[in-house]
């Protein structure tokens, strides 16, 4: 196949991006979408021109390292039949003479470090001010014998399938985070191990998702129609229910 790529180019965080256009041929249908890329920047370096900055790390699906928006919509939700992230996405699902563009994720609390990348340091906080158990939870044979329902236990299952990519952040007009937070605290709200500092959990971690000017969720969806893992908006009634609760139970937030 011969494409015309769109990209977004940015030297470093504090300079001007732009759109570049470049032409690549010989794009193998079976080839992922970063294979694409890959083959894109041979060409450039044979060219002596600077290859295009992306991230990627597992390219199996499993970290979310690689996200990028791709024509308009992140990881290219929509291309493919099946949810997928970026490095899972094939060129089969392309077609010769396509025009694709493709961006990083859009969002003011993922400011560009180059070209595709982003620097999502801002999940990782909301992360550290609450994603956790620090009580002693016990051996693996006291965790297992703890009695949960088969409800709360896939709940719990499904919401611990996030891999953190961001896509529900690039995805969300309001740029909000309440997909990937309420993923975080609903997997462990759900189990008995999490219960002691569920209450604390949701406010440290809400106060740190504010604190990084991350925006309010208005239920739009756009959040989980892109999310790779299919991470349910129900997650999002669950952090709701455990932000009230907290705010009526007296618990202050604590810095950890």
């Amino acid at each position: 196949m011969k494409l015309t790529l769109n990209i977004w180019r940015q030297a470093e965080s504090e300079s001007t991006g732009a759109i570049k256009t470049y032409q690549i041929d010989n794009v193998s249908p079976e080839m992922s979408f970063l294979e694409m890329l890959d083959q894109l920047n041979e060409d450039l370096t044979a060219k002596g021109e600077e290859p295009v900055a992306f991230d990627s790390d597992c390219r199996e699906g499993i970290c979310g390292m690689c996200g990028l928006v791709i024509n308009g919509t992140a990881h290219g939700r929509g291309m493919s039949p099946v949810r997928t992230t970026t490095c899972q996405l094939h060129m089969r699902w392309f077609h010769d003479g396509d025009t694709i563009t493709i961006e990083p994720w859009k969002a003011g609390a993922f400011p560009v470090i180059k070209d595709l990348i982003v620097d999502r340091g801002a999940l990782d906080r909301i992360m550290q001010a609450g994603g956790f158990i620090s009580v002693n939870t016990g051996a693996a044979p006291d965790a297992h014998a703890a009695p949960i329902s088969k409800f709360k236990a896939d709940r719990a299952f499904d919401a611990a399938t996030c891999i953190g990519c961001g896509a529900c952040v690039a995805a969300c007009p309001n740029g909000s985070a309440m997909l990937f937070t309420s993923a975080k605290i609903s997997h462990l709200a759900n189990l008995p191990q999490g219960q002691p500092e569920r209450k604390l959990r949701v406010k440290n971690m809400i106060g740190q998702h504010d604190a990084e000017l991350l925006g309010h969720c208005t239920n739009i969806g756009e959040c989980a129609a892109v999310c790779p893992k299919g991470i349910s908006l129900d997650s999002i009634t669950q952090l709701n229910r455990d932000l009230i609760a907290s705010l009526f139970s007296g618990v202050g937030m604590k810095q950890h």
